[in-house]
């Protein structure tokens, strides 16, 4: 059964501008159906992403993936990935296993909406409309945003209002 609610907006729209640059996948293509792999009843594996003309000033990257078309007033964190190096323009598929053995050096996971530190797939209600999975690269002026491992995707988020110089977005879908 679908819920009966309104899509709701792009939540990167209701945050102030900052200058945009490209994000691409060889997993996952903006606005079409995410493969299962990327799911969390599939294989559970974070998608290929590499990204590219991140604005001058860029320190370090954030990379996130939210579902705002979740059943709750405050979506869904899917994977928070903190203190990306500024030299390092791609994550591999399956960064986001939870021991965080395929990050790049200094960077770390943040717990998930799920409660663990990785990535954490796809997983609307089944039978619900196609959400939206927004995986954004944020480009940050600080070589370190300020928050631990133990910071909830929320925090990272008020940080990154006021630290993020360009952002990058890449938002697939899925349903069950």
């Amino acid at each position: 059964m679908t819920l009966d609610r309104p899509l709701a907006p792009d939540p990167y729209a209701l945050l102030p501008q900052v200058a945009a640059f490209t994000l691409a996948s060889s997993d996952v293509r903006h606005s079409e159906p995410m493969p299962a792999a990327h799911a969390l009843a599939g294989d559970n594996v974070s998608p290929h992403l590499r990204w590219e003309g991140a604005p001058e000033g860029t320190k370090s990257y954030v990379v996130t993936c939210f579902d705002p078309d979740a059943p709750t007033p405050s979506g869904f964190w899917h994977w928070v990935v903190v203190n990306i190096p500024s030299g390092v323009t791609e994550l591999l598929r399956d960064a986001g296993r939870e021991n965080g053995a395929r990050l790049p050096a200094g960077a770390f996971h943040c717990r998930n909406d799920y409660g663990k530190k990785g990535y954490s797939g796809a997983a609307p209600p089944e039978g619900d409309r196609a959400h939206r999975y927004f995986f954004v690269v944020h480009a940050v002026e600080l070589d370190k945003l300020g928050v631990d491992d133990n910071a909830t995707p929320a925090v990272v988020s008020f940080n990154l209002v006021f630290r993020t110089i360009g952002r990058a977005v890449l938002a697939p879908t899925y349903r069950l």
